[in-house]
């Protein structure tokens, strides 16, 4: 990849080169821009990128997204760009360059919002580096031709969701009171705002600058008050699909998050799609692993209705590499499959007697599934779930609430490790599920071929592995029996992606498709793939954002014949990399109070399956909005 010229953007140019290297389908690692000007500095790689111009291309932008509401950055940035166009047009004065100095330093401190706060960097940064350009332009009154751009805008919090959503703009709809085009704002990036409103487990707020100042934005919350609004309103979704469909149909495998998300983004762009599921409800592990006192089922439902409302048919009961082949699904005149099947099988705990049949041992995944059923699928009253996971605190949660009464979570290493969000881990603690860290199971115990109990040993930490964890090392002489009517691993899920496409060279040792890290498409050019089935089990928020893009990318092959990433993808994919600071320090701003929803007393909850969690109230979501510091940055690509 070749060097920049100017580079003031520590780690800017190797994010580029390291992303460039990550995706086959950017041809020859050849990079899409001449320069970058953003809110940390800019890089340089051709000589011919015009200092100037780029600077004209930021401070138009900058005054584009300007929202108004405060009379520094609505006036000052209007009047920069009028200074820069003024320079540009041949006509400026020595004079406006120190104009625009002052004014950019006069917003940075005095605008309420990072929009303008971010200004002063970035314009003094590039006037420094370039100032005998920037002078020689105006001295020969020199004509500066506008060049082609890409813009990105991004925050903190919208880098760290793996879809983008843009979370301050919807925030920014509730404290207006806006709710519906809020709401659109979501699903403009995030087809399914009741579920991950529940649900998700929210990197964005762990990456909220307001929680530098006191407690993170309740962003989850925020964006179920919207999808609960609707309902409860009776609203109808802004999102529309077209009056004509095109002609061109697309398959998908899986009706998952994954897949409900390809299909709802097909469906907007004018395409009908077909989604096979192999069970009875859509949803995929977000219906039979998610327990209706976090995940209603009518909540599912009703997301599902909107996903068919666009042009989605959902075919249940067929099981893709069983019923029908993919090979048999491009002959019948799909264009283009996606597949998103998800990692429904249980990963083994290496445990003697796991594999025996053993009556009262049941995987999570299975244990889970037959419990969103309306089922009891294992009886007792003293139960062992092994593992950390989110999949492991539903287990446990569900125990209680199907007749278990001593239920016991074992963990191979401490608290602090686990990867589960903190918030489960809590409120199961609160239901009265009891930890054991730093146990690891040895040997199921049996008796007339039913589990009696469990033998593990005791382990201590050791170096970290490769998660970035401190490994769990056995302590000799350790080993004890802990007694139990049932066992139930959840130590991790596995895919199988190998049962649709079974003699597929692009399939890994892990059962994972091989696909291209931007544009979601594998190496037969029709088929897609998203989801757990390519990166192993993940987040709920990430599966939809893979369909998501996966869906634009099915489009531009049905269209084109090809897929490439454009280049705004690959803007926001190099920018939106570390944009939050965990170490930055800024001035006391106000202690405010986090809207907090209400819950159901432990003592009440464990009785049924009832929703745990309440929504935020009109009020309450109003105010929570009102705590957003709207931490807008801005950068600019000459192509």
């Amino acid at each position: 990849m070749k060097a920049p010229l100017q580079c003031t953007w520590e780690g800017w140019a190797d994010q580029i080169a390291g992303l460039l290297a990550s995706t086959a389908s950017v041809s020859n690692g050849a990079i899409p821009f001449k320069a970058l000007l953003g809110w940390k500095g800019m890089v340089v790689w051709d000589e011919t990128a015009d200092a100037v111009d780029l600077l004209r291309a930021y401070l138009e932008k900058v005054a584009e997204e300007s929202c108004g509401q405060c009379t520094p950055c609505r006036e000052e940035t209007q009047r920069l760009a009028s200074l820069i166009n003024r320079i540009c047009d041949g006509k400026g004065e020595r004079t406006d360059l120190d104009e625009i100095r002052r004014m950019a330093d006069f917003v940075s401190v005095s605008a309420r919002c990072d929009i303008g706060r971010c200004l002063s960097g970035p314009v003094n940064e590039i006037l420094d580096q370039f100032a005998d350009h920037f002078s020689a332009t105006i001295t020969e009154k020199r004509q500066v031709p506008r060049q082609d751009y890409e813009t990105v805008v991004t925050a903190p919090c919208i880098s760290a969701c793996p879809s983008n959503v843009d979370i301050p703009a919807y925030v920014e709809g509730i404290r207006m009171e806006n709710f519906d085009t809020a709401l659109a704002c979501v699903r403009k990036d995030c087809p399914m705002p009741g579920t991950i409103g529940r649900v998700c487990v929210r990197p964005c707020e762990a990456n909220c600058r307001r929680g530098k100042l006191d407690s993170p934005i309740a962003i989850r919350a925020l964006k179920r008050f919207l999808a609960d609004n609707e309902i409860q309103t009776g609203a109808k979704p802004l999102q529309k699909a077209p009056d004509t469909f095109k002609p061109e149909k697309v398959a998908i495998v899986g009706a998952g998050p994954a897949g409900l998300s390809c299909a709802y983004y097909l469906g907007l762009m004018g395409y009908h799609t077909t989604i096979f599921e192999a069970q009875e409800r859509a949803g995929g592990m977000a219906t039979y692993g998610i327990p209706s006192y976090r995940l209603p089922l009518d909540i599912m439902d009703y997301e599902v209705s909107v996903v068919e409302n666009v042009g989605a048919e959902i075919r249940y009961g067929v099981n893709v590499g069983k019923d029908v082949t993919i090979e048999e699904l491009g002959k019948s005149g799909y264009r283009a499959v996606f597949i998103g099947v998800g990692a429904p099988e249980s990963s083994k705990m290496r445990c003697e007697g796991e594999d025996a049949g053993y009556d009262c041992f049941m995987t999570g995944v299975h244990f889970l599934a037959e419990v969103s059923r309306g089922r009891k699928p294992i009886q007792g009253k003293k139960l062992v779930v092994i593992g950390g996971g989110n999949v492991a605190m539903d287990c446990v949660r569900s125990a209680l609430r199907t007749g278990f009464t001593d239920v016991n979570l074992l963990y191979r290493r401490t608290e602090a490790e686990m990867p589960a969000d903190p918030q489960e881990i809590h409120e199961a603690q609160e239901e009265g599920v009891h930890f054991h860290y730093l146990v690891a199971p040895v040997r199921i115990i049996e008796k007339n071929g039913k589990v009696t109990g469990l033998e593990c040993q005791r382990m201590e930490l050791g170096e970290p592995d490769a998660s970035g964890r401190r490994s769990p090392v056995p302590m000799k002489g350790s080993n004890f029996v802990m007694d139990c009517d049932a066992i139930i691993p959840a130590v991790g899920q596995v895919c199988v992606v190998d049962c649709v496409l079974p003699d597929s060279d692009a399939i890994t040792r892990w059962k994972t498709l091989v696909v291209d890290a931007m544009t979601f498409q594998s190496k037969t050019p029709s088929i897609f793939g998203g989801g757990d089935c390519i990166t192993g089990p993940a987040t709920l928020i990430a599966a939809l954002a893979a369909g998501k893009k996966a869906a634009w990318h099915i489009s531009q092959y049905i269209e084109a014949g090809a897929c490439q990433p454009t280049v705004p993808e690959i803007l926001q994919a190099i920018v939106g990399q570390n944009v939050f600071d965990p170490n930055e320090v800024f001035a006391f701003d106000g202690m405010t109070h986090r809207a907090e929803p209400s819950a159901l007393p432990p003592d009440t909850r464990i009785d049924s399956f009832d929703e745990v969690e309440s929504g935020l109230t009109r009020s309450q979501a109003v105010k929570e909005a009102g705590r957003c510091l709207r931490c807008y940055r801005v950068a600019v690509a000459m192509k």
